[in-house]
């Protein structure tokens, strides 16, 4: 079995700059004579990482669109479904969208966290303008937009779907956040 590769924005947003970036990889995958298997992810419960600083710190975690429920997904549930699509048969030539098993707010996930480090974690939506002015620092005006959009700004139906994939795939359910977060907690102490 060959590569697998690639995330879900060339579904929910193929509209933005790396959506396209990912579909042109895909279509390098598929002109490129090898077996392959494409895996689309959704919003990873790892990008949670990205408060961990915060948290440590007993600061406000910030983030915008805290109402926006999208179903994250577990990395170990990724994984899962690549070891099974590059080392058993019937997974050459196609494609799978991989969500967790339930929508969950970011609001939702820091409640999470805090339930597994046992302690109040406080917590402020702010707005895309704010967010922006952020996540520039680290990715670029148009990366931060594009982030944006999939995080809650540009909700659409594709992107709000839970998908049965990973079950349908590894025989076990998908994970949820709340698992992730119990896994992960050491990073937040």
């Amino acid at each position: 079995m060959g590569p697998v590769g690639c995330r879900r924005t060339v579904q929910t947003h193929p509209h933005l700059g790396p959506a396209g970036e990912n579909l042109a990889v895909e279509r390098l995958l598929k002109a490129s004579g090898m077996a392959w298997t494409i895996l689309r992810p959704t919003q990873f419960a790892s990008n949670a990482l990205m408060w961990a600083a915060s948290i440590r710190g007993h600061e406000t975690v910030c983030a915008p669109y805290a109402e926006t429920a999208l179903p994250t997904v577990h990395p170990a549930d990724i994984a899962a479904v690549a070891r099974v699509a590059l080392t058993e048969p019937g997974h050459q030539g196609r494609t799978y969208a991989l969500t967790g098993p339930e929508p969950v707010t970011a609001r939702q996930q820091v409640e999470a966290l805090a339930s597994a480090l046992g302690r109040q974690v406080p917590f402020a939506e702010i707005s895309r303008r704010q967010a922006h002015a952020q996540m520039t620092a680290v990715f670029g005006a148009e990366a931060a937009d594009a982030v944006l959009d999939v995080t809650g700004g540009d909700v659409n139906d594709e992107l709000l779907m839970v998908r049965d994939t990973v079950s349908q795939i590894t025989g076990t359910p998908a994970r949820p956040f709340r698992q992730w977060a119990s896994e992960n907690v050491r990073a937040f102490r």
